[in-house]
């Protein structure tokens, strides 16, 4: 039986990818967008199998217009407050007022359950929005797979390339959970595919240590990287308190305080996944964090 999906955040780089993979499933592929936006028509207005809804989140009817008859509800938006919490209530109450069975927050994260308060804004942000979904009459999902292992190329503080680094807090030995955005994408669509999922799905890519991290570096690289302790994972997030406190752009979804807070989140173990299962859906392929630090570090070649 086909499937009628609604996406929000569809026109994101995780929803694109999202959308992607339901549409290698027999499914009609609704995708949410906002009044004046021409990006969804742009990227998906040749395809017969997709429908584009239009709806503000402040119109309840409109939203509710746009999920009537879907069998579930994901979302893929990306932001701080007014969109993790406030564009998803909307968003949730729309799908319950419509009778949507189903609903997959925009979560795609390490897991957020267990952190301390005031740790981790980001995450917080979806552990609130998880209360006002569990609290509703529909069927939830969240999707947890770590951090998304593109981040370690680069964007997240980890691996100093041209210092021939790798920076850890607390332990060395902590494991990382961490999965790419392909990987990630192609586990929501079966999730969303999925009437009997549980409350959460939980993937891992790849697990691995700070220490393993500098020991594939320096194979694939040709170089020695050498690990360096940059303190304690409390250390750390005084210091995401005080960037916090005098950063000049609260609104600002990831600012370099905010990816401190992820790794005190993830060295201190708190947001660390427990219950791992790549097997749910029959065997995947998973990227390897070699995979994408390969060509990443082949730059550091003489």
């Amino acid at each position: 039986m086909t499937t009628t999906v609604l996406v929000a955040g569809a026109t994101g780089d995780l929803g694109s990818r999202i959308s992607r993979e339901l549409l290698h499933h027999d499914v009609r592929l609704r995708v949410l967008t906002r009044p004046g936006s021409s990006t969804a028509a742009e990227r998906f207005g040749d395809d017969p199998r997709v429908e584009i809804v239009t709806a503000d989140y402040a119109d309840h009817d409109a939203l509710m217009a746009a999920a009537s008859g879907a069998d579930v509800v994901v979302s893929a938006v990306s932001g701080l407050r007014p969109v993790i919490v406030d564009a998803q209530r909307a968003l949730l109450a729309a799908a319950v007022a419509a009778g949507v069975p189903r609903f997959l927050p925009s979560d795609y994260s390490a897991d957020y359950r267990r952190l301390t308060p005031g740790t981790n804004r980001n995450l917080e942000l979806r552990r609130e929005f998880a209360a006002d979904l569990d609290a509703a009459p529909i069927q939830a999902t969240s999707v947890l797979g770590g951090m998304f292992t593109e981040l370690l190329a680069g964007q997240a503080p980890l691996i100093l390339r041209d210092r021939k680094r790798v920076l850890y807090w607390s332990s060395a030995d902590q494991v990382l959970d961490v999965t790419t955005k392909d990987d990630t994408a192609r586990t929501v669509a079966l999730v969303a595919l999925d009437a009997d999922a549980p409350r959460v799905v939980e993937v891992a890519g790849d697990r691995i240590t700070a220490r393993q991290v500098a020991g594939l570096a320096t194979e694939l690289s040709g170089d020695t990287f050498r690990l360096q302790w940059a303190g304690t994972t409390g250390t750390l997030s005084a210091m995401a308190a005080v960037g916090r406190r005098l950063s000049s752009n609260p609104g600002e979804t990831f600012p370099a305080w905010q990816g401190m807070q992820y790794f005190v989140s993830m060295f201190s173990g708190e947001a660390a996944l427990r219950h791992v299962d790549n097997d749910r859906y029959g065997r995947q392929t998973w990227t390897p964090a070699r995979d994408i630090l390969a060509p990443w570090l082949a730059t550091t070649r003489s």
